[in-house]
């Protein structure tokens, strides 16, 4: 193979565009697990995003892992996981701008009543109607406030939305309210009238959004998840909608993907449904992360954005 290091990429369908920016990049020798012949013992580096459970272990020489997504459940979920290989995120600007115009879209569809608007025009009718409340009086809380999230509260600011954010640790952005730790979130569910998730998946924000914490929002209240499937407890917010106790919802991930037909959330009238879509990796961006990383894990240089595997992220 060659006395250059050696990168396996786990790509999923679809992705022939980093595919291109990727293969033949002189610094590296690339190989696309389940197409090309490789030896594991002589692979250096995996890049990818949900591999197999026990697969990873299969690789004697790795040393070190690239995960194209923000959040890297996807590996540390692998009860086989390497823990001493040094993991590596990917963090990209458009990734971040791509998911806060997402939700800046949705909190104006349901700021502005848009659903019903699309549901009189469907019957033909003409149906004025006032905004419940102005803009500065509606309050958008954004749970998990990372780099994405602190994006994207900036972007809500822009309208004249109130933003708060939690986290489990105080941030500090310009114009929003912080809560920490689990002896604010109380406080801040009290005050969302809509509530975007945008928590990393880990055991302790597993299952978060559930029967208790939807029954914290106040009534009326809106959910956004853009997390991760793995953070609702689908049951639950179904019942949470069908008692209305909140009026709708927003999914971009679940539990299950893609998410299954017979699945009630798909005709459910209070929920959008979109197909993991809220941000999507540019594989230009992501070509030129796999490359730094590689450099620097050949220099000795320091990894950036370096995963603390306990944490999670």
């Amino acid at each position: 193979m060659g006395s250059k290091p050696n990168v396996l990429f786990g790509l999923p369908p679809g992705w022939d565009a980093l595919s291109k920016a990727l293969f033949g990049n002189p610094d590296f020798t690339s190989f696309l697990e389940g197409k090309d012949h490789y030896a594991p013992a002589q692979i250096d580096y995996f890049v990818g995003f949900r591999p197999a459970h026990g697969f990873l272990k299969t690789l004697p020489r790795l040393k070190a892992i690239f995960s194209l997504g923000a959040g890297v459940d996807g590996f540390l979920r692998d009860p086989e996981f390497p823990r001493h290989v040094p993991v590596v995120r990917f963090i990209d600007e458009t990734l971040q701008r791509e998911m806060a115009q997402y939700v800046v879209m949705h909190v104006l569809i349901i700021h502005r009543q848009q659903r019903a608007f699309d549901a009189a025009q469907a019957q033909g009718l003409w149906k004025q109607r006032m905004l419940a409340r102005p803009t500065r009086e509606v309050r958008v809380g954004i749970l998990g406030m990372g780099d994405i999230g602190a994006v994207t509260a900036e972007r809500l600011l822009m309208f004249d939305f109130q933003v708060l954010g939690w986290s489990r640790t105080r941030k500090t952005v310009p114009g929003v309210t912080s809560y920490a730790g689990p002896g604010e979130l109380g406080a801040f569910l009290g005050q969302c009238d809509i509530m975007v998730c945008l928590l990393p998946l880990t055991p302790e924000t597993e299952g978060i959004l559930n029967a208790s914490l939807f029954a914290q929002l106040p009534k009326g209240a809106w959910v956004m998840n853009v997390g991760r499937g793995g953070h609702c407890n689908e049951a639950d917010l179904l019942a949470a909608l069908d008692s209305d106790h909140l009026a709708g919802a927003v999914m971009d991930v679940f539990q299950k993907e893609p998410l299954p037909p017979d699945s009630p959330i798909w005709k459910h009238p209070k929920i959008t449904v979109t197909p993991h879509i809220a941000g999507i990796t540019d594989p230009r961006n992501a070509a030129a992360f796999v490359a730094d990383c590689v450099k620097r894990a050949e220099s000795g240089q320091p990894f950036l954005n370096r995963v603390d595997v306990a944490k999670g992220y």
